[in-house]
């Protein structure tokens, strides 16, 4: 070595940096560019050794971990200004001749983690790496998309933790069963949607609008989206500048295409695409389908939807069918179901099928019942159902789903299943008015839960059960303590998960007739072993309902009662608001009712 070093140096000044180059190069130090020059430097090696306890230069041994460490760390401060000059000081501090001060403060940063090392006795670059490594998401959008809150937690956990949450929530309410989770929860969502938009480049991309705001994140893949709506998308990305198609510029208000819409059949394969355009004038339609279809045949309808409204809604209400039927048919629980574009049909299939069985199962029908199916969509619930009812009303606001649901009926074959385009909380409360009754309702309302308005009509028609499938354990909650005050008690719980890698979970909950007041003890009863002698002639009436029910299997309202008693001539009460006239419009009370309630009148001595 002696040798070497006195050929370089006996070179003069280009030898001497030959040789810390040869030098430099023995110890296995990596090279690094600064300010356009190659050196050599051996930061992660010094690293190392300083952490093994020596410190190794020119393969000599210079001290152990019993010298100082701020020794150490000055040989590190003078080691760090030779390589950025005037860019640094021991400090990190910027100086006024530096143009380099994102390098000061990067090499400010390695020191603080080198000091890290020392005061630890670790490698703080290797520590770091492993930290990184943990963190590396399955997906490369997990922190600007926000639709995959649980999708780096282990499945068993996402259960854990969904289940905890819905138990919480229940608590006041009964026992939550085990949660029913996937056998595989990737790419289940049979609906994919994405937003077209440029990058600041100009560049045409496609994804979805970053958490909280209108900016567009690329998006090509999606873990729990179907992969072949994925590919889809992604050629008619491609196919868009070719056709000299511009997308759609939130900005300026201009451009053509807004959206894509994907649907999936689960069962049948049926594939549906959606063109969400501002416009309904649509250039070289047919040949745009045609190039589709060529690369994706497997394609079996592509609607045009125009939505020229500023609008944060994605579909419009004109559309026109360019290919195809216009909707596809999925299997579910053995039944078909026709969907179209703007039908409520939920993205996930195989958890779909086990959260009906689920559901008419809670239900326990045995064909002699009524049954309302609230919010019913495209029919799903009451189709399926339908064979286990006597008869089974089906209500929807939106009119498309309805009339896919009607379409859906006849297509299974069921004849015992009406639907009406109503609200559901107005519907009922109609249907209460007109003393309809029915044995068990199912509702499955938005995330935003039922309203008071349907749950009083529900408490008027006191069906014997409520089936509610919620998508939202928080207002389940509220909804069960509003069921509560109106006498219904929550019997079991079951959470059904939906949605896997995200915080959403989907509950099913049977309610039946309870007591109001949770201190009062149910207490079965008959009347005829009670001794009403000294109520006779002032029955109430409540005790004259339940007369009629026990006697005759009848359900009598108070205002069936009060229009026996005008009839026969008795008082109906202070609190009792009959109609004025009697051309007012309110409904009669049925002879075989007029009966019951007359022979109640005179078990309790009123006639």
């Amino acid at each position: 070595m002696e040798y070497r070093e006195k050929k370089f140096k006996g070179a003069g000044e280009n030898g001497k940096k030959s040789w810390k180059k040869e030098n430099a190069g023995r110890n296995g130090n990596n090279g690094r560019n600064v300010n356009g020059k190659t050196e050599r430097n051996s930061g992660r090696k010094e690293t190392q050794n300083f952490v093994s306890g020596t410190e190794k230069r020119n393969g000599r041994n210079y001290g152990n971990q019993d010298k100082s460490v701020e020794k150490k760390l000055g040989y590190i401060d003078e080691k760090l200004e030779k390589k950025y000059g005037g860019a640094w000081n021991p400090t990190g501090e910027k100086n006024v001749n530096a143009g380099d001060k994102k390098k000061a403060a990067s090499a400010a940063k390695r020191q603080d983690d080198r000091k890290t090392a020392h005061v630890r006795g670790k490698n703080a670059s290797v520590q770091a790496e492993a930290k990184t490594e943990r963190k590396k998401s399955l997906c490369p959008h997990f922190k600007t998309c926000g639709g995959c809150q649980y999708l780096d937690m282990p499945y068993e956990k996402q259960l854990e933790h969904k289940k905890k949450e819905v138990s919480d929530l229940l608590r006041p309410f009964c026992r939550v069963e085990e949660i029913i989770g996937m056998d595989d929860p990737f790419h289940y969502r049979n609906k994919v949607h994405a937003v077209m938009a440029r990058d600041r480049k100009g560049r045409i991309i496609s994804g979805v609008y970053k958490e909280g705001t209108h900016t567009v994140l690329p998006v090509e893949t999606c873990l729990i989206e179907n992969k072949k709506a994925d590919e889809i998308i992604g050629t008619i990305r491609e196919l868009l500048p070719s056709f000299k198609m511009k997308v759609f510029d939130e900005d300026t208000g201009y451009g053509f295409l807004r959206h894509v819409l994907v649907r999936t059949a689960h069962a049948t394969g049926e594939i549906m695409v959606v063109l969400i355009t501002a416009s309904p004038v649509f250039p070289s339609k047919n040949n745009f389908v045609k190039a589709l279809r060529k690369v994706h045949p497997e394609i079996t309808t592509v609607v045009q939807n125009v939505n020229g409204r500023d609008t944060s809604m994605v579909l419009g209400e004109k559309e026109h069918v360019l290919y195809g039927p216009g909707f596809i048919v999925d299997v579910l629980c053995g039944k078909k179901f026709r969907i179209s574009s703007k039908s409520f049909y939920q993205i996930n299939p195989v958890q779909t099928e086990k959260l009906y069985n689920l559901a008419i199962e809670a239900a326990g029908l045995t064909g002699k019942e009524t049954v309302v199916d609230a919010y019913c969509g495209i029919g799903t619930i009451g189709i399926v159902a339908a064979s286990a009812a006597k008869e089974v009303i089906g209500v929807e606001l939106n009119k498309d789903a309805v009339r896919d649901a009607v379409t859906n009926a006849k297509a299974n074959g069921e004849k015992n299943i009406r639907f009406y385009n109503n609200d559901a909380g107005k519907f009922m409360v109609q249907m209460a008015s007109q003393n309809a009754h029915a044995d068990v309702v199912f509702m499955d309302p938005p995330r935003s839960g039922s309203t008071e308005e349907f749950m009083d009509a529900v408490a008027i028609l006191n069906p014997d059960r409520v089936v509610y499938v919620s998508c939202n354990p928080e207002t389940l909650a509220r909804d069960l303590a509003y069921f509560k005050k109106k006498g219904y008690r929550t019997e079991k719980a079951w959470a059904v998960d939906q949605f896997p890698a995200t915080s959403h979970v989907e509950t099913v909950v049977l309610l039946s007739k309870g007591m109001v007041d949770s201190r009062k003890v149910k207490v079965d009863f008959s009347l005829e072993d009670m001794d009403l002698s000294e109520f006779k002639g002032k029955a109430t009436y409540e005790q004259i309902k339940a007369y009629v029910l026990e006697q005759t299997g009848l359900k009598v309202s108070s205002l069936y009662i009060a229009q026996i008693k005008k009839k026969c001539g008795l008082d109906v009460g202070e609190n009792f608001n009959l109609a004025k006239s009697e051309n007012a419009r309110q409904p009669k009370c049925t002879p075989e009712k007029e009966e019951a309630i007359m022979q109640a009148f005179k078990h309790f001595g009123i006639v």
